[in-house]
């Protein structure tokens, strides 16, 4: 199979494990008792926390053991959690495997990533990491929402066990692709090394706010459809799908990124996601509106995503498991803050001012990119 392929199916199986629980929150809750839909999300958190912690410490070590290595022990771990998800008995087991398994997405996402930039042809970099990306689509479209569709027609715990088997069969895939990849450095430096790279810093302010603007809400989506809403689970999986689509039908538009410069989009692709937020903000209480705005939603986060990590991998070839691990190491902290954040804004005053929320968290990203513009 094209390598590229079973990068963006790794990429699938890694974002369908961190965005199931929001739309299936309410099902996985019924089976521990005491416990709701806001509970199950510290499952979340934790898998945030194991992600960012992982892309600090381990995430460095691809340099040295090579990202091929260190994706197959990545994607062998992600598939035990997964299977110890399935069957946890009390939250707590379910909270402990989702830590685990951000410990293995956190070495897995900058190893896909850094291989990606490895295989890319030489002035296609954006259009290479774009097919890669439509893997979120995959996890979005394929993972989410029939997760969401099992857990409504069978059980929660299949969909866990279904995410661990193809982990496992991917395992098995990438140990004969024929993937050559860039020569390893033989050593690994401290992330706080790595930050002296040049340009580093910004971008991974950049990283933060989109990333505590993007999971602080879609943590809640999903409840907010159910609960608020009164949805099915099975209705709510539609707006990962709508998200997902959006996320994927926009890929052919990351070759524009290559022509005129990711510093040059940025500022454009920063706005329209305010601009996105703030019309989920107000549609809110309308779910076929709240769709829509998850296919743009969709849409312009699959651009922002692009010009984030295209810039990341740019930066310094040699050192792409650490410079990624911190990516990794961002992204993940704010996963885990945003959720636990946005927790007590949502149960007071509801997702409109959540969508708000996530504006003002994308705000410093906008004006930096428009700073870094004039330049």
């Amino acid at each position: 199979m094209n390598p590229i392929w079973l990068l963006m199916s790794a990429i699938g199986v890694v974002g369908s494990n961190s965005l199931v629980l929001s739309p299936i929150a309410g099902d996985v809750a019924g089976s521990f008792a005491g416990s709701g839909a806001p509970d199950v999300m510290t499952a979340s958190a934790a898998y945030g926390a194991g992600t960012a912690l992982s892309a600090l410490l381990l995430a460095p070590q691809a340099d040295l053991i090579g990202l091929r290595h260190a994706l197959l022990l990545a994607l062998f771990g992600l598939a035990l959690s997964l299977a110890a998800s399935a069957a946890a008995l009390v939250l707590l087991v379910l909270v402990l495997a989702q830590g685990v398994a951000g410990l293995a997405a956190g070495l897995a996402l900058p190893a896909i990533y850094g291989l990606a930039a490895d295989l890319a042809p030489k002035g296609r970099e954006s259009e290479t990491l774009g097919k890669v990306l439509t893997g979120w689509t995959l996890s979005l479209v394929g993972g989410v929402s029939l997760s969401s569709m099992l857990a409504d027609f069978l059980h929660w715990r299949a969909a866990f066990a279904i995410l661990g088997i193809v982990s496992l069969l991917l395992v098995l895939s990438l140990r004969r692709a024929d993937i050559v990849e860039r020569a390893t450095s033989g050593k690994t430096k401290s992330p706080l090394v790595v930050l002296r790279i040049a340009g580093l810093p910004p971008i991974l302010f950049g990283v933060a706010c989109y990333m505590a603007a993007f999971y602080g809400l879609y943590a809640y989506l999903g409840t907010h459809l159910t609960e608020t809403l009164a949805l099915s689970t099975a209705l709510a999986g539609l707006a990962a799908l709508s998200y997902g689509v959006g996320f994927g039908v926009v890929a052919p538009l990351d070759r524009l990124i290559d022509r005129y410069g990711a510093p040059r989009a940025a500022p454009f692709v920063f706005g329209a996601l305010l601009l996105v937020y703030l019309g989920l903000a107000m549609v809110a209480p309308l779910w076929l509106a709240v769709l829509v705005g998850c296919f743009v939603w969709g849409a312009i986060n699959h651009l922002g995503l692009n010009i984030l990590v295209g810039q990341l991998t740019a930066l310094s070839p040699d050192q792409r498991g650490s410079s990624l691990g911190l990516y990794s190491a961002v992204t993940y902290a704010a996963m885990f803050l945003g959720t636990l954040a946005f927790k007590p804004v949502f149960e007071a005053y509801g997702f409109a001012t959540v969508a708000v929320l996530s504006g003002v968290c994308i705000s410093p990203a906008l004006f930096g990119a428009i700073r870094s513009a004039r330049r």
